[in-house]
């Protein structure tokens, strides 16, 4: 009974049942806030789940868009490859069989390609990685081509296409094959160069195309030669038929006989000289024909 009413004892009594109560409270709000937390853990558990699915998903399907796009970006350029392929070989095919020689000189004019035609025109073997100036030294340019006279060189009238500057057309020049180092047959070759630019205009290099023109400048040679001719010819059947008219008339009113005589023998002389004329020209004429 003292204890009970010592007051020591009855503020210990009570700091232990406040205690008592504090704890229980403590341990009651800790139950209620595991049950609510327990939801709430389980949905973040299963919510990310649900959410995180559809990314993947979606990852995979872009995976797949990008593999096809890649292997319709590959089919496609093995097509544009195999194209590029018929393209060059047609391309080739189409050099092979030109009877005109052409070349592509790259931008510091050196050959990079030639077909059989202009090495068979030019004489070289393979001409690739010459110059322009080395390819054409053994060339000099016609009258025809040059009546300023203000280019010396091949490669002088060839510099404007090989620069890119323009187009060089209609040049004339007599090529004589490397082998005889200007000395023999040459060729009259008619050079059209022109320079090959990229869509900025840059230049990509220069093609050049050969003509021979031999045979054709042979054939005007032969054909003036027989003008010529046929001049002389002609003014010397003139010549002769004005004597022989001349002769006639005389003899016509002449009595004296070697008058008479004298002229019958200057018609005689021009006749033979008339014959002479003529059968040297069919001569001629059957000459050039067999040569043809």
């Amino acid at each position: 009974m003292k204890l009970l009413m010592n007051p020591l004892a009855l503020r210990a009594g009570l700091l232990l049942l406040t205690a008592i109560v504090a704890f229980g409270l403590g341990l009651f709000l800790i139950r209620r806030l595991r049950k609510s937390l327990v939801p709430e853990s389980e949905s973040l558990n299963y919510a990310p789940l649900a959410a995180e699915g559809l990314p993947v998903h979606a990852y995979h399907a872009v995976i797949q868009q990008l593999k096809q796009q890649k292997h319709e970006l590959t089919t496609q350029r093995l097509s544009e490859r195999r194209k590029a392929k018929a393209s060059d070989s047609l391309s080739s095919t189409i050099l092979a069989n030109l009877s005109c020689g052409v070349l592509f000189f790259n931008t510091n004019g050196l050959v990079r390609q030639a077909n059989s035609a202009a090495r068979k025109l030019l004489g070289f073997a393979s001409p690739v990685g010459l110059h322009a100036a080395d390819l054409f030294r053994t060339a000099n340019l016609r009258p025809e081509s040059d009546s300023s006279g203000s280019r010396s060189s091949v490669g002088q009238a060839l510099a404007p296409a090989l620069t890119g500057r323009s187009a060089v057309r209609g040049l004339i020049l007599n090529y004589f094959p490397p082998d005889g180092e200007g000395q023999g047959e040459s060729r009259v070759l008619e050079v059209t160069a022109s320079p090959v630019l990229a869509e900025d205009a840059s230049l990509m290099g220069t093609t050049l195309v050969l003509t021979d023109k031999t045979d054709i400048e042979r054939i005007r040679h032969d054909q003036k030669l027989r003008q010529e001719i046929s001049s002389e010819l002609a003014l010397g059947l003139r010549s002769s038929l004005t004597a022989i008219s001349g002769y006639a008339q005389q003899l016509a009113s002449s009595r004296d006989p070697e008058r008479t005589r004298q002229l019958t023998e200057g018609i005689a002389g021009e006749a033979a000289q008339l014959d002479r004329t003529i059968g040297s020209f069919l001569g001629g004429a059957r000459a050039a024909t067999t040569s043809s």
